[in-house]
């Protein structure tokens, strides 16, 4: 016996909000009143916007702002580039520009998450973000690349920096505009629950610590010391190195299923509390885009009813809904309690087990 159904309460009748940030302000309203008008929606929702339909909104409008604050930092640095024929601003500005260009896998898998199920996808399309998430890992790579190969250039040639005010000032242009939509990524991805996002965040901070590269070699360029630019461009490579690495972890850990034990432990305790519950069993989690799915095994009454078995799994389900924070739906079996003398009602199951 299991419960099937995603949730949606509806069907057992539960008149509870599950969102954890409460109800819907003015400006979620509004939101949910253009989106009314420019997508498909249900009437069943009434007031409240759907919180993976929120989360995913919360997600797209991380990645335009961010598009636009580090498109105009690029712009801005493009300009001081051609008046000053720096090296190693123009890898900075590209860098940033890749970086702005980022938006567009997330911005994809944010979009494509939105979709609903079909028969060829039953789970839908959040893994999508996973997808891009390994893209900006390649591209933050790229970026150490890019950044290691023009500090060995300069290196090998060293040159004098020309209109060093004007680097120094589009340095720290760029420095301030990454950390700021680094800081605004990597909270929103949190919120959200998005690896891909928070992975997009690091990056950034990668490419505000390329700036201050600029910003230190110019220092001893002016100063006579040709050779600080490069020396300093190769520390920061190895920064960014060490960011790709947390970065990578924690994409390939999602990739992988991988969820915080601390989830799992947080979810057998909840099961527990539910009255009718003797046990859990096997209990797995997953992450499908910036939403959690459940499926885990109850012990009941073996001398329950159908239909008292199943009121214990739906509250169990309950019970894990509002204990996991973006737990979207969980499937729940329920095992009777052994009997002396009785088989394993699993035996049947035992020669499809993997070795």
């Amino acid at each position: 016996m299991s419960d099937r159904h995603p949730h949606d309460h509806r069907p057992h009748g539960h008149p509870h909000d599950h969102r954890p940030h409460g109800s819907p302000g003015p400006r979620h309203r509004l939101a949910h009143r253009l989106a009314h008008l420019l997508t498909p929606h249900s009437h069943e929702t009434a007031e409240k916007l759907d919180p993976a339909l929120e989360s995913s909104a919360r997600g797209m409008r991380a990645l335009w702002v961010s598009l636009a604050v580090l498109g105009a930092t690029a712009l801005a640095q493009a300009a001081v580039v051609a008046v000053s024929g720096s090296v190693a601003l123009l890898g900075d500005t590209v860098h940033n520009a890749a970086d702005a260009l980022t938006a567009v896998p997330l911005g994809i898998a944010f979009v494509l998450g939105r979709r609903a199920a079909t028969r060829r996808f039953t789970y839908g399309y959040g893994r999508a973000e996973d997808l891009a998430g390994l893209v900006i890992v390649l591209t933050i790579a790229a970026s150490a690349a890019f950044a290691g190969w023009a500090a060995v250039g300069r290196l090998l040639e060293p040159r004098p920096v020309a209109q060093v005010p004007a680097v120094a000032l589009a340095a720290l242009l760029g420095f301030a505009g990454n950390e700021w939509v680094a800081r605004y990524r990597i909270r929103v991805g949190r919120e959200i629950g998005s690896a891909a996002l928070v992975a997009d965040g690091l990056h950034a901070r990668t490419d505000g610590f390329t700036s201050l590269a600029v910003l230190l070699g110019a220092g001893g360029s002016a100063l006579g010391w040709h050779l600080a630019d490069p020396i300093v461009g190769l520390a920061i490579t190895a920064a960014i190195v060490l960011v790709l690495r947390d970065a990578a972890r924690e994409v390939f850990r999602r990739v992988l299923d991988a969820v915080d034990p601390a989830l799992v432990d947080r979810a057998e305790r909840a099961v527990r509390a539910v009255p009718g519950v003797r046990g859990v069993g096997e209990l797995r989690l997953r992450w499908i885009g910036h939403r959690l799915r459940a499926e885990l095994a109850v012990v009941v009454d073996g001398e329950a009813t159908l239909r008292q078995a199943h009121a214990i799994a739906v509250e169990a389900e309950h019970a894990l809904l509002h204990a996991v924070p973006r737990l979207t739906a969980a499937l729940v079996h329920a095992d009777p309690a052994p009997a002396p003398g009785e088989a394993d009602p699993h035996l049947p199951l035992a020669h499809h087990a993997v070795a």
